[in-house]
């Protein structure tokens, strides 16, 4: 079966270039380079991020984490080598937050702050040069927040708001690649704004959030419009609960056994879990990870007898999330059965391992001159992507792309 790229574009087999001419729309690229150490490298992917919060801290932690490490002793990585790009091929350029506490501080130190409370694998980041900007808050800070501790919650920064002008021209002047959406939960206005800015930037973008842009069909075609590539939406976690409640489910499907009712309760101590105690930033997050579910199940689940997303904030838990999950079905002869399981990760590290690798497939889109949803990556890395599939399916299909076998 053939990729559901975009109509009248191939992959371009078995090539790697080091990096697009900003405005070329990947019509001129240098060409690859072996450096001292005869690893084949395709130089640097240059990120901006919106969101300086617990996902970007993992992201950048990992990044000097595997910096001075080689295949062979890098465990916890998907890929090493993703198209030629390595994980200390990826550079922060630009990073946008709202915080006063990282406001105007360098990226290396922003990720520690407060209210960022993921755990701490990289303690020494070296300094990045990359000083976060004020950006724009929106609908990003809930108003419900403030009844909580300093420690635990966002406090806006009283610096004057970036404009749309401002930062498509830090976007453009940092020579950012990919943006990387890492904005709270329920963002809509806010993650849509900065999209517009990857537009008018011209810079790809991965949407790591709950927030329809990939899989909202005029959006994905304004990116192909604009000789952009764009994956999302909603980055499954390398093995958390969606992707595990998927898995038993497909399981269910193949060995025939049907699957009547089941839940995923998660608590957690981010302010992630903090937000969505505004059940009105839920609707699109419970959307996304219940159609995950659905899209893997022999026949749709009804509506009552599926309940998949966030239950409740526990602030001692940190970062650390706890899911239970309950499958219940029939067996043959119509004998009931069902699972109980309970899983415990640290969230943000756990999202940290599949945006490593859906930031370089953005890049390598971008290398190939491929604009719109990219399918392949979307459907293994993302909850909500444009085409839902099986996760086989998913992973063979991104493999083909990584490798440029159309």
């Amino acid at each position: 079966m053939p990729h559901p790229t975009q109509s009248g574009q191939g992959l371009i087999r078995k090539q790697r270039y080091a990096w697009r001419i900003p405005g070329t729309r990947g019509e001129r690229r240098h060409p690859a380079t072996v450096p001292a150490d005869g690893q084949e490298t395709v130089g640097k992917v240059k990120i901006a991020i919106t969101g300086v919060g617990n996902c970007a801290s993992s992201l950048v932690q990992g990044l000097s984490y595997y910096a001075d490490k080689g295949p062979e002793d890098a465990t916890g990585l998907m890929h090493w080598d993703l198209g030629g790009y390595r994980p200390q091929d990826v550079q922060v350029v630009a990073a946008f937050d709202v915080d006063l506490r990282k406001v105007g501080k360098d990226v290396s130190e922003a990720i520690f702050e407060k209210p960022n409370c993921t755990a701490v694998f990289c303690s020494q980041v070296p300094k990045t040069g990359v000083r976060v900007r004020m950006g724009r808050i929106l609908d990003g800070v809930s108003e419900h927040m403030a009844a909580y501790p300093d420690d635990r919650r966002f406090i806006a920064s009283d610096q004057e708001e970036a404009s749309a002008e401002e930062i498509v021209a830090a976007l453009r002047e940092s020579g950012a690649d990919v943006l990387v959406n890492f904005l709270p939960v329920g963002s809509e206005q806010a993650t849509r704004f900065y999209a517009e800015c990857a537009l008018e930037a011209g810079v790809a973008l991965v949407n790591c959030i709950p927030v329809f842009i990939a899989s909202d069909p005029e959006f994905a075609a304004r990116f192909e419009a604009r000789g952009l590539p764009v994956i999302g939406d909603d980055i499954k976690a390398q093995l958390g609960a969606t992707i595990t409640h998927r898995m038993l489910t497909d399981l269910f499907r193949r060995r025939g056994v049907a699957l009547e009712r089941t839940y995923q309760l998660n608590t957690g101590g981010n302010t992630d879990f903090l937000n969505m105690l505004n059940r009105s930033r839920l609707e699109s997050k419970k959307e996304s990870k219940t159609e995950a579910v659905q899209s893997v199940a022999a026949s749709r689940i009804a509506d009552e007898n599926i309940h998949v997303g966030p239950s409740d904030y526990v602030p001692w838990q940190n970062d650390n999330k706890v899911c239970f999950l309950r499958m219940e079905g029939k067996l043959f002869g119509d004998v009931p059965m069902n699972i109980e399981l309970r899983l415990s990760v640290e969230d943000s590290p756990n999202s940290a391992g599949v945006s490593i690798d859906a930031i370089r497939c953005a890049k390598l889109a971008l290398d190939r001159g491929l604009a719109g949803a990219i399918h392949a990556p979307a459907s293994y890395f993302m909850k909500h992507p444009p085409v839902q599939t099986s996760d086989d399916e998913a992973f063979q299909r991104t493999e083909d792309f990584i490798r440029g076998d159309g």
